[in-house]
């Protein structure tokens, strides 16, 4: 997206049958040069958001504004976003280079400047010395790129990414997706990408928003959500996740005392979304696998429970062991300790800001 433009989605709402929403009151910005994706598991809003952004299905209601125009009701060829679906939908007859030009020679651009424009755009993809092979000669990755080519060359206001990533196979997803960035960053342009990897949405973006059921649950940068989610769906979807049930027991600073299962006493985060929960009220604590500690005899920590090993495996750069405590199962993954055999007692630590409690009313996990 070039300086000065935005794209902004404002309340936007999708039905498809009487009182059947797809999409319920999304809202959220796309700054200029800034990667957002739309994470969520199928069934979730994401596609359907995509495609009235891109103008193939039209909102209920709501507004999707470029620059503060409403766009809303223009057709798709008048909304000026560069698209990529999973499917890269090239002409097998044409060859590359004229795979790329072809949404120029719609616009009516002469051919000379055509095939520069064309020519150029490649040489940002790396793919200058394929320009005159045609698909079924290039590679999967290849053909990503050539389609990532195409719906940047008209110079778009932004591109839009539907699971472009989804057919290949992991490592050379894993490739594409630093390729991606790296296009990006020599671009300049604003990237909105629909996906339901995680990792993906992790390594890619700027800012990323979940969806469940029709609506975003939480927008923020990926450390933000990893690390302080606001709702167990958000915990649970976005990496492996310890829930630990708890009462509230009052504010103390900045942090929540709460009492788990067995009477230890614990420190959290308060809950992102919502008021601070009063005394007596349930909640969840939410600790990362990696957060967890493995105590010696000696140590101690904000938090402090005891934990009975269930299995352990090493898996080379850490070892991840699950084990029982405070009648839940948990998971622990660290560098610093061997495989423990089954029925070790131990304590388990954590520091009271890698614990994130959440709200009771939304106990969703996927």
């Amino acid at each position: 997206m070039s300086a000065g433009h935005h794209l902004t989605v404002d309340g936007i709402w999708k039905s498809y049958g009487h009182d059947t929403f797809v999409v319920r009151d999304v809202s959220f910005t796309v700054e200029p040069g800034e990667f957002v994706t739309l994470l969520g598991p199928s069934g979730s809003g994401k596609t359907s958001t995509l495609m009235m952004i891109a103008g193939f299905e039209t909102p209920t209601r709501g507004s999707i504004r470029v620059d503060g125009q409403d766009i809303a009701g223009k057709p798709p060829e008048q909304r000026n976003f560069g698209i990529v679906f999973q499917g890269y939908a090239l002409f097998p007859h044409m060859n590359v280079l004229e795979n790329v030009g072809f949404p120029l020679r719609m616009r009516g651009i002469a051919t000379r400047d055509r095939r520069r424009r064309a020519a150029e755009m490649l040489e940002k993809v790396d793919l200058s010395a394929f320009a005159h092979r045609r698909p079924y000669e290039l590679s999967g990755g290849q053909q990503q790129r050539v389609a990532l080519a195409r719906a940047l060359v008209f110079d778009p206001n932004a591109l839009l990414l539907d699971e472009p990533l989804g057919a290949l196979d992991r490592k050379l997803r894993e490739q594409l997706q630093l390729e991606i960035k790296e296009i990006q960053r020599r671009v300049g342009i604003s990237i909105l990408l629909v996906t339901h990897d995680q990792d993906e949405a992790m390594m890619l973006s700027d800012r990323i928003a979940v969806m469940s059921e029709g609506e975003i649950v939480q927008i923020g940068t990926p450390a933000d959500l990893y690390l302080h989610p606001a709702t167990a769906f958000v915990a649970g979807f976005l990496g492996e996740t310890n829930f630990l049930p708890a009462v509230c027991r009052g504010l103390e600073g900045n942090l929540l005392t709460v009492e788990l299962t067995s009477g230890a006493i614990a420190h959290a985060r308060p809950p992102r979304n919502g008021a601070t929960p009063p005394p007596g009220a349930p909640t969840l604590l939410a600790i990362r696998p990696e957060r967890l500690r493995l105590l010696q005899p000696q140590e101690t920590a904000d938090s402090v429970i005891e934990a009975t090993a269930i299995s352990s495996v090493f898996l080379g750069r850490h070892a991840r062991t699950t084990l029982s405590a405070e009648g839940q199962t948990l998971i622990i993954s660290t560098t610093d300790w061997p495989t423990l055999p089954a029925g070790t007692t131990l304590r388990l630590g954590w520091s009271s800001d890698d614990a994130q409690c959440l709200a009771h009313s939304d106990h969703r996990r996927p």
